[in-house]
């Protein structure tokens, strides 16, 4: 992990965007808890996928399969009361957020049952009830729902915040900059997250980015920005604990950018190595460092197994719930309709 600090161009004695303070020791996380999330955001997409083809999904799906250890890593170390932003590949933290899996493959399903009445399928679910915010197909958006969101719980003074879930195309964004400066400006609890697979959709980064170098642009803000490399869920969620710690102690906003690899395709089920963009030698050493498998191993057999089949359970019942679930009335369409 690399860590590149916040550059002191203050010349009048004020305290500085980042101040080093003591760790408190971390309490090493159950990974029971953190291997189940892992699985069972695994298990339920790959659901997904299977299901997809049969034209029962009425929305189109953006896998996480292969990026979960950034979301579970980060969302572990976070307080019930928290809020999180996400991007249209939201099945992931809604699940590690906690959301209800019947409610979110309804959603899927276009259902009356889902977490949002089945009027947002994939790309736009939102889970109140855990503090998801909604997420939105829209590159960037989300960014600064999640500042707002931030600058409210700073006027609370409960000590909670907000996690800005985004991809590295939203990076170019100009609202992705703007967003950084606003919160550093007024030191505001948020934590922004680049999920940097490599790709915005079909380009990659050597043909969008002058330099690789996104931490470094993002501590000119003054923003303490933290590199992790080998998508280690350990890795993330320590660095997301310490963030948690500067960000409720008053230190304003902390950056995170996590190298990943989607394995499908950007959009869709399928698998896209053929395509001509990207070649299956790139996904060799991220299944070799694939965290589901890497967590299970320190488990006890019997209890990973335990695990398994009530995820398999759970996949099970959420789908029968779905297929099962009514439509939505008609006259569902005016409601919730302002303009």
């Amino acid at each position: 992990m690399n860590f590149t600090e916040a550059p002191d161009n203050n010349k009048h004695g004020a305290s500085r965007a980042h101040t080093s303070r003591p760790q408190p020791r971390l309490e090493e996380p159950d990974l029971r808890r953190i291997y189940r999330k892992l699985q069972l955001i695994r298990r339920a997409e790959e659901e997904v996928a299977r299901i997809y083809p049969s034209d029962k999904i009425k929305s189109p799906v953006h896998l996480s399969i292969g990026q979960e250890a950034v979301t579970v890593g980060v969302c572990y170390a976070l307080r019930d009361d928290d809020v999180v932003s996400a991007t249209y590949r939201s099945h992931a933290a809604y699940i590690a957020r906690g959301g209800e899996l019947p409610a979110l493959f309804a959603e899927m399903y276009g259902k009356d049952t889902g977490c949002c009445r089945g009027k947002g399928g994939s790309m736009h679910v939102a889970a109140s009830d855990c503090f998801l915010l909604g997420t939105s197909a829209v590159v960037g958006t989300t960014i600064p729902v999640a500042v707002g969101y931030a600058m409210a719980l700073k006027w609370e003074g409960k000590g909670r915040l907000a996690v800005s879930f985004f991809g590295d195309g939203a990076t170019e964004e100009g609202v992705f900059s703007e967003s950084l400066n606003f919160a550093a400006l007024h030191k505001l609890p948020v934590l922004f997250v680049c999920e940097n697979n490599g790709y915005a959709i079909h380009t990659p980064l050597s043909k969008r980015w002058a330099t690789p170098r996104l931490c470094e642009r993002v501590a000119t803000y003054g923003i303490p920005a933290r590199q992790i490399t080998d998508g280690d869920v350990l890795s993330i969620w320590r660095s997301a604990s310490e963030a948690y710690d500067s960000i409720r102690q008053g230190g304003g906003p902390v950056f995170i950018e996590c190298h990943t690899y989607r394995w499908k395709e950007h959009v869709g089920p399928g698998e896209d190595y053929n395509a001509g963009y990207r070649t299956r030698d790139e996904l060799r050493p991220w299944i070799e460092h694939d965290q589901v498998p890497i967590i299970g191993r320190t488990l006890d057999a019997d209890v990973k197994l335990a695990i398994d089949a009530e995820i398999e359970r759970t996949i099970a019942s959420a789908v029968e719930f779905a297929e099962n679930s009514p439509f939505p009335d008609p006259k569902e369409l005016y409601t919730d309709v302002y303009a």
